[in-house]
């Protein structure tokens, strides 16, 4: 019989990229700990077959609940609730979503939808991956749980119930500590989890560090029972991801193939042309060759065309997995430019990727008037251009409506 070969497990680490060697069966050990965070630079990996755990940051987590146990229909579901939010996946870029149950209860089933960002140049090692998955996913965890890490230099965080995972999410915080601003973070993730009628409340949190961090903000803000530990070694997720995004590489390198191949026609039929009137006992066979090379290169020309079209619609997730673009994380924000005097507040806020619409009403109108200085001069919010009118004047005080949206290029 023979003996199975090495596996190698690509896991995002604290710090850079970490190699893990072993089975799926008999477990998986550390190979080695790099501070690389391109995969593409990882040049010395072992023999195997390589898995690739994608990082937290490279995904947009999507929970939903749905009124049918037939599995055949979830994609379809998923899919549908994730045009709703605006998160439409490149189809040129390769199968970039899944969807995984999470609980089942009579006719209905929560699941948890994954769509992954399509992979930049030096995203993917040089040696293809034979399977592709979520770190979220392959720590294990029982019960309902709070899971907290480092990744790349930064906070992850992800919720759990019964040992799979429910929701993950990427933060901007990098300190050395869980502190308020991560607490923060995971507040207003599950403010916005609760509205789609996902009610998350831990009963254990775990924080997995290699050095014990200080976590009395951790402690402070939520009531359960909190472990610092090391992170715990990586499994192979179960059931398996059928992530499997389109190797961006080996396409670039294809183009940049072809657009060798239409310059080198180019230039030889440039040189027979430049020879044809010294050489006029060649002149049949020259021109048979020029004609050859030149229908190649207008064969070839539609590819140019549609290598633009992949990256436009390439660009089109980013409103779905950069922070900047959140509605909680804008709302957020609108919210600091609040002056705490003056009875200010907003009646409706509409936020999405192109447009604000903010209707408030305030008992004092030097309020309105510091709102929208504040909202003018806010850097966190400089990316929108904002219209204030003048505040009207209403039975309790006075009334605005303001308007923002990007400046248009």
């Amino acid at each position: 019989m023979s003996k199975p070969s090495n596996k190698i497990l690509l896991v995002p680490g604290s710090a850079g990229w970490e190699i893990w060697t072993g089975q799926a069966d008999s477990g998986f050990a550390l190979h080695e700990a790099t501070n690389i965070t391109r995969a593409g630079d990882l040049t010395t990996l072992p023999a195997g077959d390589v898995s690739l755990l994608f990082p937290v940051k490279s995904i947009t987590a999507v929970p939903l609940k749905v009124t049918t146990e037939d599995e055949s229909l979830f994609p379809e579901l998923a899919s549908m609730h994730a045009e709703r939010l605006g998160l439409r996946p490149d189809p040129m870029a390769g199968q970039l979503t899944d969807t995984f149950v999470i609980a089942r209860e009579g006719e209905s089933t929560a699941l948890l939808a994954i769509h992954l960002r399509p992979p930049a140049e030096g995203d993917l090692p040089t040696r293809s991956p034979k399977e592709f998955d979520v770190s979220a996913r392959a720590f294990p965890t029982t019960g309902e749980c709070l899971t907290i890490w480092q990744e790349f230099g930064r906070w992850v965080f992800a919720f759990h119930h019964q040992g799979k995972t429910v929701y993950c999410q990427a933060t901007s915080v990098s300190t050395p500590d869980p502190g308020d601003e991560l607490v923060r973070e995971i507040r207003l993730a599950q403010i916005q989890l609760s509205l789609q009628g996902m009610e998350l409340e831990p009963t254990t949190i775990y924080v997995w560090a290699s050095e014990a961090p200080d976590t009395t903000a951790i402690s402070s803000a939520f009531r359960c029972r909190i472990h610092a530990d090391p992170r715990p070694a990586p499994v192979l997720p179960t059931p398996r991801s059928k992530l499997l995004p389109a190797d961006v590489r080996a396409a670039r390198r294809a183009a940049q193939k072809r657009r060798t191949i239409i310059a080198t026609a180019a230039a030889i039929a440039l040189a027979y042309l430049g020879v044809i009137g010294y050489f006029a006992q060649g002149l049949w066979k020259t021109s048979q060759q020029t004609k050859q090379y030149l229908q190649r290169a207008k064969q070839l020309a539609p590819d140019a065309e549609e290598y633009q079209t992949f990256l436009g619609r390439w660009n089109e997730l980013s409103h779905a997995v950069e922070t900047q673009y959140s509605p909680i994380e804008t709302l957020y924000l609108i919210h600091k430019c609040i002056p705490k005097a003056g009875g200010l507040r907003l009646k409706s806020a509409e936020i999405t990727a192109d447009e604000v619409t903010l209707v408030g009403e305030a008992q004092q109108q030097s309020a309105v008037s510091n709102f929208s200085l504040a909202l003018t001069r806010s850097k966190d919010l400089s990316r929108y251009k904002w219209q204030v009118p003048a505040a009207s004047q209403s039975k309790g005080g006075w009334e605005f409506t303001y308007n923002a949206a990007p400046p248009k290029n």
